[in-house]
């Protein structure tokens, strides 16, 4: 299927030492019945052979593709260089471990189409555990319209599931590179308290996991301590309302009072009064304080 112009799509694919599993990905972009304006591939410092496996690519004829390196500073920031240098107003992202189902980009562009002031899509996803399909438990189905509340507990949102138009990030900024884990997570967030999600119905994305290589993988046992650092972001926002002011300054006090009792049993003193204290901190900001289990 050829594009129009308004149809033109910039695929972002950050990497990182993945070259097998990269061309994987990519090949699963060139395959889409909407062929993409242009795949950024963003190499996050790899010391593989991914950029000979990415000429190769191009040598076989993916005229498209585009090889951008910079030094390791983890998928924030390659995602920000991507943005940085994509020519396109419509966006992809695509993990390289991830694949998308060939109508991937057809479907969700339509999708788009049709809602000319939604900024931002995602789709359903299947998932891949070491080769198994898994059955996604309730929590992790990805909403749709309004989701700030989903948006709390844990990221519904997947990377490799997005379509946004360049107006979303104009609007709301890009990815905190101080993060080194859930940056999606901390954006989503932000994203959420003012715009609303079109949800795509099919499964057209491909999530592979339970690699140790993945960023997920190691950093599972601290995880909550960067959703705590987004989450602490957000209560200062003043465009919450006071009912998404509530229900974050719930999230918080739940994750810091876990996060700070857990590292009270591991002999880290110091950062559990930290965490106890930023509890009772954000309570008190999100007048929650004198209320029943808090």
């Amino acid at each position: 299927m050829k594009q129009s112009d308004s149809d033109k799509i910039s695929v972002i694919i950050p990497t990182y030492n993945r070259a097998e599993l990269l061309v994987g990905a990519v090949r699963s972009v060139l395959t889409q019945t909407l062929e993409p304006a242009e795949i950024l591939v963003i190499d996050d410092g790899s010391t593989d052979d991914s950029e000979d496996r990415v000429a190769a690519l191009v040598r076989e004829g993916a005229r498209c593709l585009r090889y951008l390196c910079q030094p390791h500073r983890g998928p924030a920031a390659a995602r920000n260089f991507g943005l940085a240098n994509c020519s396109f107003d419509m966006l992809a992202f695509l993990d390289s471990d991830d694949r998308w189902e060939p109508r991937k980009l057809e479907l969700q562009a339509r999708a788009m189409r049709s809602s000319p002031n939604t900024l931002v899509s995602h789709t359903r996803e299947s998932w891949y555990r070491r080769g198994q399909f898994l059955n996604q438990k309730k929590r992790h189905r990805p909403p749709h319209g309004a989701i700030f509340e989903q948006c709390l507990p844990l990221c519904c949102v997947g990377m490799s599931t997005v379509m946004a138009r360049r107006a979303l990030f104009e609007q709301f900024g890009v990815f905190d590179e101080t993060l080194i884990c859930c940056e999606d997570y901390d954006f989503w967030l932000r994203v959420a308290v003012s715009q609303s999600f079109l949800l795509v119905e099919q499964p057209l994305t491909i999530k592979h996991g339970g690699r140790p290589d993945q960023v997920s993988v190691r950093y599972r046992q601290g995880m909550d301590r960067f959703r705590i650092q987004a989450l602490a972001k957000q209560l200062v926002n003043p465009q919450m309302s006071t009912s998404q002011r509530l229900h974050l300054g719930h999230e918080l006090v739940k994750k810091c009072r876990i996060y700070g009792r857990g590292c009270g049993k591991h002999d880290k003193p110091e950062e559990e009064r930290h965490y106890l204290r930023l509890a009772d901190w954000g309570a008190a900001l999100a007048g929650l304080s004198g209320q029943e289990g808090v």
